[in-house]
């Protein structure tokens, strides 16, 4: 690759990438100013990911526009950081979700979950009562719930509806309870469970209890966290493959300034020595007659 080549596409790569990062601010602001208490706290970690990505851009974007050495020494160390960063997160995510599926339902498009199917990084995380809180608080606000009847308008519609690990885990009990659907949001709880399962008795038709203190709606939640880690986890196997030939174009850039530099320092040292010689030659031509003389008289 040529000196020219790798400073000018790792300069409009990372261009291109500090517009990226700033569009990724802009959306955590935008969360912190719009979004519920929920959602508010994924805004520190996007404007920690902007910020970043915005600042090794900067640094790469100089110093292949400037060819300076130290600072394509310093982009390539912080985008170094961040790629074992990502490779780390990626393996650990790989890893957590790797257990847990959900159970076919006789009769019905849906699964059923159990949280005893997760890792115990999940298990951890779920039956610590202040987190759950804190999701349960979340829960009720959602929609998740309290739409159900606007999406199914009538009993045989629900029961053949596909729910969503949340919907399916917190917003109804669970199958082996046994308790009759009168609709999308009520069931009646005379019935006599026919399972020692304890979420029978947990759950109840209130908008605000629904199935939140049951070990079937940590489960749904769980399977929803797997799958948004998921994606999180393939998006970051795509963005480290696409970092990994950033820095392998920054690399080039870095070798093709100091090439560059000590090229130009060898012309320098070239360029002297030569200028010396000629300048030497041209007064022992001037003054040959001179030096002659001298030798004459010497002798």
């Amino acid at each position: 690759m040529g000196s020219g080549t790798s400073t000018f596409v790792i300069r409009w790569i990372n261009f291109l990438t500090m517009l990226l990062a700033a569009a990724v601010i802009c959306f955590g602001v935008w969360m912190g100013t719009h979004h519920d208490g929920c959602r508010k706290s994924l805004t520190l970690p996007v404007l920690g990911l902007g910020t970043s990505i915005l600042i090794i851009s900067l640094i790469g974007f100089m110093g292949a526009l400037k060819n300076v050495t130290i600072l394509l020494w310093i982009y390539l160390v912080m985008l170094c950081l961040v790629l074992v960063a990502i490779l780390t997160f990626t393996v650990l995510a790989f890893i957590v979700t790797n257990n847990g599926s959900g159970h076919v339902i006789s009769g019905q498009r849906y699964k059923e979950y159990q949280l005893k199917d997760y890792s115990s990084w999940f298990l951890k995380q779920l039956n610590d009562s202040r987190n759950w809180e804190h999701l349960k608080s979340c829960l009720v606000k959602s929609e998740d719930c309290t739409d159900l009847p606007k999406q199914y308008k009538n009993l045989k519609q629900y029961e053949q509806a596909k729910l969503t690990p949340i919907e399916a885990g917190c917003c109804r009990p669970p199958s082996d309870c046994g308790y009759p659907a009168m609709n999308a949001s009520y069931y009646d709880l005379s019935f006599h469970p026919v399972s020692t399962n304890k979420d029978c008795k947990l759950y109840k038709n209130s908008r605000a209890v629904k199935s939140y203190d049951c070990d079937s709606c940590k489960a749904g939640v769980a399977q929803y966290m797997k799958i948004e880690w998921r994606v999180v986890a393939i998006f970051n196997v795509i963005l480290f493959v696409v970092l990994s030939i950033i820095y392998f174009v920054g690399c080039c850039a870095r070798r093709n300034a100091a090439r560059s530099r000590s090229k130009i320092t060898h012309w320098f040292q070239t360029s002297v020595i030569l200028l010396v010689r000629k300048c030497c030659s041209l007064w022992v031509k001037e003054n040959y007659h001179i030096l002659q003389e001298w030798k004459f008289l010497t002798d």
